[in-house]
């Protein structure tokens, strides 16, 4: 019977099972975004935003605890999906808000970080050049997320903006990080559309969002 215990409990400390909650931003989230990720004409108040605490596992082949701040009607779809990766044990590089709000020395170098809400416009293809599209990206609604941006890039006439992501335009290679099948089936399930299903040159692998866009 002993040897069962402790089979059961080693069998847990490897494959910690997935967990989920939900909670409006702390106050000291609240006081992040406002120092630079959030101001009064984003297009949703953070009375709408929300901290969703979710497991995840790490390039390091171990389960980490770890943040996302999302609006409160993508709690749902968002954590089945979020679930399906757990089990799928899809390796995510970092995923805390201090990795996405934190100071800049905080923020971690490679900034290979997985996150949803940025009140900020969307950013146009390689191939136009440019820092604003004049209209809100989907992240300003918390209403999309990017999963490792640095091996997911955002391209556009073969081009990426982001020296690290050069080796991965090469899309028939599937590494550790990378955008599968299984995910993009995850996200699917929920109604969520993929950025690497856009039409023309302009491909967004590390994006999905509620609206497809």
């Amino acid at each position: 019977m002993l040897r069962v215990v402790l089979w059961v409990v080693l069998l847990l400390a490897q494959h910690p099972p997935f967990y989920s909650s939900v909670e409006p931003l702390p106050q000291p989230v609240q006081a992040k975004l406002k120092s630079h990720w959030w101001h009064p004409d984003c297009p949703v108040p953070l009375s709408r935003l929300r901290l969703l605490p979710v497991p995840y596992w790490g390039f390091d082949g171990r389960a980490h605890s770890g943040e996302l701040v999302v609006n409160r009607h993508t709690v749902a779809p968002l954590t089945k999906v979020l679930r399906r990766l757990y089990r799928l044990r899809f390796p995510i590089r970092h995923m805390h808000v201090a990795d996405a709000y934190g100071p800049a020395a905080a923020i971690p170098p490679d900034g290979d970080v997985t996150a949803s809400f940025e009140c900020r416009q969307a950013v146009p293809s390689p191939c136009t050049g440019g820092k604003g599209t004049g209209s809100w990206s989907e992240h300003a609604y918390g209403e999309a997320i990017d999963l490792n941006p640095i091996e997911n890039p955002y391209t556009g006439c073969q081009r990426t903006r982001v020296r690290a992501s050069l080796p991965y335009l090469d899309r028939s290679r599937l590494r550790r990080g990378m955008i599968t099948p299984s995910v993009i089936r995850a996200f699917r399930s929920v109604g969520w559309g993929w950025g690497g299903d856009w039409a023309g040159s302009t491909r967004d692998y590390m994006h999905f969002s509620a609206s497809g866009h």
